[in-house]
């Protein structure tokens, strides 16, 4: 029972972490958000994450694929802790 607890916990956490991730990556989109207490709220938890791939990516004209790196980066990311708590 405490397996599927902590598994229930780890899988919640980074679906959460996407979707913020998701926000706000879409309301940067969208320059009348960037007030929003919100989406700065939004933006402390996921800048730092998001700006650690920025540091490596650069970005292709006007397009920013940093945040698709650190999405997919993020699902490994999980993986591979599922895989080492649930073996």
């Amino acid at each position: 029972m405490r397996s599927s607890t902590l598994y229930l916990l780890v899988d919640t956490f980074f679906w959460v972490y996407m979707m913020l991730l998701v926000v706000r990556i879409l309301s940067s989109w969208f320059v009348e958000l960037r007030d929003n207490p919100v989406i700065r709220f939004i933006g402390t938890l996921t800048d730092p994450y998001l700006n650690f791939f920025r540091q490596f990516i650069p970005p292709i004209g006007m397009l920013d694929i940093s945040p698709l790196v650190a999405f997919f980066s993020l699902q490994f990311i999980e993986y591979l802790v599922k895989s080492i708590l649930f073996l």
